[in-house]
């Protein structure tokens, strides 16, 4: 079986530009995922954001999740739990406005280094949205205008923590699903596995390894490279033994965004996918249809896009 693409960013600069460049490529038409390692985030940062998240876990989350599984009585569980995840979590929101100072609990020196830490993750996500636009051949900076909207991007955090599970083989610690966005950047635990994706009928495991960053694509992603790009099924598997950590910023477009297949793609294509002619849709309403439907297939949410009627200006994609 292949193994799973892991790509150092620092060969960019030097001779192993194309080749670097050929594995990008590959992992996102054939994988939906690949991990980032020497990707120019500090690695004393993230020790200080793993540090500072699961120690925030510890005191101000553990004793209400354990409060939860208590008030549920999921550890006693006979058959599979279909409605509910094996996670605690909170969002923190970025772009185009931040969240962080409402956020009940955080410790300032938390806040100061959430800020820094997406900073980076930014430039990152912009980074990258870059290098796929020069693989996709379409022009410099196309990818972040797409998700421009009037305000900018959307781009925000799910702190997760997945504690030890008495039940994996009955309860998720996240159901199957596609992403719905654009660009995810995770920060995962390094000693704790659990993610996995689907890829040619079987589930893989997405390796922790300490100071990656693990990448991947979401729908939106999808439909503006014409499906040449695809956002993949993933999931978390609860574990008996183990607190996961997984900090998962998402680089989404900005909630009225016109998303559409790019032009320049449409045309290089002799035959489009029946799933993607006529696709034309406004981010936040995807948002909401999402919302309802996140664990089925993403295919018929394209399709409920296109029969909905929309009363939008789709006019030229707003730049920065």
């Amino acid at each position: 079986m292949e193994s799973f693409p892991v790509i150092s960013l620092e060969n960019l600069n030097g001779e192993e530009r194309a080749t670097t460049m050929e594995k990008i490529k590959d992992a996102c038409e054939n994988w939906g995922f690949f991990e980032l390692v020497n990707h120019g985030i500090s690695h004393e940062l993230m020790d200080k954001v793993e540090k500072l998240t699961k120690g925030h876990y510890k005191k101000c989350m553990e004793q209400r999740f354990k409060e939860m599984v208590a008030g549920k009585g999921l550890e006693a569980v006979q058959s599979e739990v279909i409605d509910l995840d094996w996670e605690s979590t909170f969002f923190l929101r970025h772009l185009p406005t931040s969240n962080m100072s409402e956020i009940p609990d955080l410790e300032d020196d938390y806040r100061m280094t959430m800020k820094e830490f997406v900073t980076e993750l930014e430039k990152l996500a912009e980074l990258l949205l870059d290098l796929l636009c020069e693989n996709l051949g379409l022009e410099k900076g196309y990818l972040k205008k797409a998700f421009y909207g009037s305000q900018g991007p959307n781009f925000g955090t799910k702190v997760s923590n997945y504690p030890p599970c008495p039940k994996p083989d009955l309860i998720k610690g996240l159901r199957a699903h596609t992403d719905a966005g654009g660009l995810i950047l995770l920060f995962q635990d390094d000693k704790v596995s659990g993610l996995q994706l689907l890829k040619d009928d079987q589930w893989i495991d997405v390796p922790p390894m300490r100071h990656s960053i693990v990448i991947n694509l979401g729908d939106q992603l999808e439909v503006i490279t014409n499906g040449k790009y695809k956002s993949v099924m993933h999931r978390v598997i609860a574990q008996p033994d183990g607190n996961r950590m997984s900090l998962a910023s998402f680089y989404n477009p900005g909630s009225d965004a016109v998303i559409y297949p790019a032009p320049a793609l449409v045309e290089k294509e002799k035959e489009t996918s029946e799933l993607y002619t006529g696709l034309k849709f406004v981010f936040d309403d995807y948002m909401k249809l999402y919302a309802g439907l996140k664990f089925q297939a993403k295919e018929p949410r394209f399709v409920a896009m296109k029969e909905m009627e929309h009363t939008v200006n789709l006019g030229p994609i707003a730049t920065v």
